[in-house]
């Protein structure tokens, strides 16, 4: 494969790719920035593919490599975001941390949006409710998977599908 034929591959991918960058923001204009910064890193990462005759390596999937690409930004880009927003009181009363918060919870809609939550999650079978319950508490996927003994594909996938089955039971809150 020489640098045109991976051109051709990397543009052959790009409404994949935007399909995949709106459902991670779910927002039109960040999902075609989120391909422009996806592309343009794949491009300059080409030379990853090259060996030392100078042949790209056919052996490799391209797509996840590409995909895991785009999945990455998005993260950095989500975690960059979550770190300036967070506020450092450094005031000597504590003053700002002592200011009421708007959690959402006051209002009658924030409550009953959790409560629906929790009763969507109760209602799974144990297998999906348990491995997902830690999963939204912090625990990692191997954690998981040592806790209930269980392979680490199998936790990955019971979360995964509980996750998309609270989605649609939920899909009227979006």
């Amino acid at each position: 494969m020489n640098s045109l034929k991976f051109q051709d591959r990397l543009l052959g991918l790009q409404d994949n790719l935007l399909n995949f960058a709106y459902m991670l923001t779910a927002n039109r204009e960040e999902a075609k920035d989120l391909l422009q910064d996806t592309t343009l890193k794949a491009l300059d990462n080409e030379d990853k593919y090259i060996d030392n005759e100078d042949k790209y390596i056919d052996n490799v999937n391209f797509k996840g490599w590409v995909f895991t690409i785009m999945r990455n930004i998005f993260i950095n880009n989500y975690r960059r975001v979550v770190r300036n927003q967070t506020i450092i009181d450094q005031t000597e009363d504590l003053y700002h941390l002592n200011l009421p918060q708007d959690s959402g919870f006051a209002s009658p809609e924030g409550s009953f949006t959790v409560k629906e939550i929790t009763t969507a999650i109760n209602s799974f079978s144990e297998e999906y409710r348990i491995p997902f319950s830690m999963h939204v508490a912090g625990y990692k996927y191997h954690e998981i998977a040592e806790k209930m003994d269980l392979p680490l594909g199998t936790v990955k996938s019971r979360i995964f599908f509980a996750r998309q089955r609270l989605q649609e039971m939920l899909k009227d809150y979006k």
